[in-house]
């Protein structure tokens, strides 16, 4: 099942939330409320991903994963889609490089929870996502220091945005990042799945 790109004019302000949302769930909707808010966005994207490339076990079926992140992401300026397995790529950078031409005049902000900006050096092309996207993060529990340690936080410091001025994000030329602590839901898609919420 495919599913039309979604539309978007120029001047637009998009968040992008990527990820295998395997399952989707609370946490996922409270931290897209919170993006929109914070970071002054038009609409959020969710990007199912068909796969996690750090990951070794794949996801469940993309269809029943989509169905889910609809049931639970219920918000008129929020999108569920399957950009990355229309586009066919495989990588955040090369989904950015692909929406950036794709749709030309629109300004896209990547959305990542503290725990993605730790580990942001082992993504692929990590500098160039970092170099032409705004990024917004979002403080999980417990993972705020080791994020503001990172290597991306240290080496792209010179361009934060503080959190009191969070909403020009998305009117920034990247670089540019904010880091935000929010109020967060305490949730993980593998806590789902161990409990044997969520089966593959």
């Amino acid at each position: 099942m495919r599913y039309q790109l979604p539309f978007a004019r120029p001047g637009q302000i998009i968040g992008l939330l990527g990820g295998s949302f395997d399952p989707a769930h609370a946490g996922h909707a409270h931290i897209t409320r919170e993006a929109m808010k914070r970071f002054g966005l038009d609409r959020v994207w969710w990007l199912v991903s068909p796969g996690n490339p750090l990951k070794e076990e794949g996801p469940a079926p993309m269809d029943r994963r989509l169905a889910h992140a609809r049931e639970v992401m219920k918000h008129p300026d929020v999108e569920v889609t399957d950009i990355e397995a229309q586009l066919g790529t495989r990588y955040t950078a090369e989904t950015l490089a692909g929406l950036k031409a794709a749709y030309p005049g629109v300004r896209f902000v990547w959305l990542m929870g503290a725990d993605n900006l730790a580990q942001l050096h082992l993504w692929q092309d990590w500098h160039w996502i970092m170099e032409n996207v705004p990024v917004g993060v979002l403080a999980r529990p417990g993972l705020r220091l080791g994020a503001r340690r990172s290597r991306a936080a240290q080496l792209y410091r010179p361009y934060r945005i503080t959190g009191r001025a969070s909403q020009l994000l998305g009117q920034a030329t990247a670089p540019a990042w904010c880091f935000v602590n929010v109020p967060m839901v305490d949730l993980s898609s593998t806590e789902i799945r161990e409990k044997g919420n969520w089966t593959r």
